[in-house]
């Protein structure tokens, strides 16, 4: 009985095959925004797929999507709590391409000729990736200080950091291309012989599968223990089931691609294996890119629900003022954001320079329009205090799978940013109209 109060009112007294369609969704409690992107992402993939007489919806296109998205998507997990906060940091692409071509110089150039650490190294990558992400911590600790202990609005200060940054870029080598790099460093950049393979793939699925039916049934146990109102059973088993079916469809189309033939023959010459009639078939499975992906994008939803740090991000955003006399230390607050930002953008700029196995100038041109625009199509407010982190990396696919649509379809680069433009200009206007409408 007890079980039964604490659910949604609305399907009480209903037999299954007699709940409407909007009775079901009251009872799954989803963000509406979260069904919107997601039928977006369907329609759009179905168009470009059809445009594209069939090429769109790949196992090839479909993983080179994935990894595509990465950086993007890791950007935006941080990008949800600046916007959140009532702020802005243009600066994130000019980070990304700064640490990264730093990264690729301390590989190729410095470690080499300054210390006489050989290339390729054990710890060579490993050396560069902590600089790199120190560096990023740096600066945004640096953008942070400015922002919340100097005063100056976010805008400013970031847009600054846009023009340091991207000019310290093309001062550090006179513009060079920075490689090749360390070989376990391109790892983390993805490709077949980067990836988890086969069998790991589908552990990983499983596990993932695991977790997400235990989170969800710890989250429903939370919520009834202090009495409020909880979705029905067979709505979080349904919520489950879906859930897991949709991780399991992903590792079969990521198992789906096959190594190139060549990459897959060369495999087999090496490891003595006697290539079958037809070819070697090598399930290339999860990106490595993708996997810290996925990492980030858990450990971003756990700071951003479940610790105090998220939570006075939030309240903040929700009102400064307020959260400043409840004791909430809102300088210290937002500088931290900043510098989170900053560690993100940094990982994202080893991601990048990983996958192009070399470091150049224009390394992160741009990121920070379709980082901006991953947040905000993913239901982060410009008014503060509303977003999601997984909404924002479902943004960054969307983003990510215009522009590969479009390249599908040979459209020039120009027009690529006049509909990302539009765009991002589309979905503010649809937040602003959504609040408006609220508010009355």
């Amino acid at each position: 009985m007890a079980e039964a109060t604490g659910t949604l009112p609305e399907i009480r007294g209903e037999q299954p095959d007699q709940r409407s369609i909007r009775s079901v969704l009251t009872a799954i409690d989803l963000d509406t925004r979260l069904i919107g992107m997601i039928a977006a992402l369907a329609v759009i993939w179905v168009g470009f797929n059809v445009m594209s007489g069939g090429s769109f919806l790949t196992a090839q296109n479909l993983y080179n999507l994935s990894q595509q998205s990465v950086s993007v998507g890791i950007m935006a997990t941080g990008m949800v709590l600046i916007i959140v906060s009532r702020n802005i940091d243009l600066s994130i692409g000019s980070v990304l391409g700064f640490t990264g071509y730093t990264m690729a110089m301390i590989q190729a150039v410095w470690l080499p000729t300054t210390l006489g650490f050989g290339f390729d190294k054990p710890f060579t990558w490993i050396v560069a990736l902590a600089i790199g992400i120190a560096i990023g911590a740096l600066i945004g600790g640096l953008h942070g200080y400015l922002i919340a202990y100097g005063g100056i609005p976010s805008f400013i200060v970031t847009l600054g950091g846009l023009l340091v940054w991207r000019g310290l870029v093309f001062e550090e080598q006179q513009g060079q291309t920075i490689s090749p790099l360390d070989a376990t460093f391109q790892q983390l950049g993805g490709g077949p012989t980067a990836s988890l393979g086969e069998w790991p793939s589908w552990v990983a699925g499983g596990i993932a599968c695991v977790l997400i039916a235990f989170t969800m049934i710890m989250a429903r146990r939370r919520r009834h223990s202090f009495g409020f109102p909880v979705r029905p059973q067979w709505a979080m088993a349904l919520l489950i089931v879906i859930s897991c079916v949709a991780v399991l469809a992903f590792v079969f189309v990521m198992n789906s691609y096959p190594w190139p033939s060549g990459l897959a023959s060369q495999y087999a010459v090496d490891h003595g294996v006697t290539e079958p009639p037809g070819g070697l078939r090598i399930p290339t499975g999860i990106a490595f890119p993708v996997v810290i992906l996925i990492g980030v994008t858990m450990a971003m939803t756990y700071l951003a629900t479940r610790r105090r740090f998220g939570r006075y991000v939030f309240a903040i955003g929700g009102n400064p003022e307020a959260a400043e006399l409840g004791g909430i230390n809102v300088k210290r607050t937002i500088m931290y954001t900043f510098m989170l930002m900053g560690v993100l953008a940094a990982v994202s700029g080893a991601i990048q320079s990983a996958r192009l196995q070399s470091a150049v100038t224009s390394l992160g041109v741009q990121a920070e329009l379709d980082t901006i625009a991953a947040a905000v199509i993913g239901g982060t407010s410009f008014s503060g205090g509303i977003g999601t982190i997984p909404g924002a990396v479902l943004g960054a696919v969307v983003m990510q799978s215009l522009r590969s649509g479009m390249l599908l379809l040979r459209v020039d680069s120009p027009i690529q940013d006049i509909v990302v433009g539009v765009v991002l200009v589309s979905a503010i206007g649809f937040d602003t109209l959504v609040r408006r409408r609220s508010a009355r």
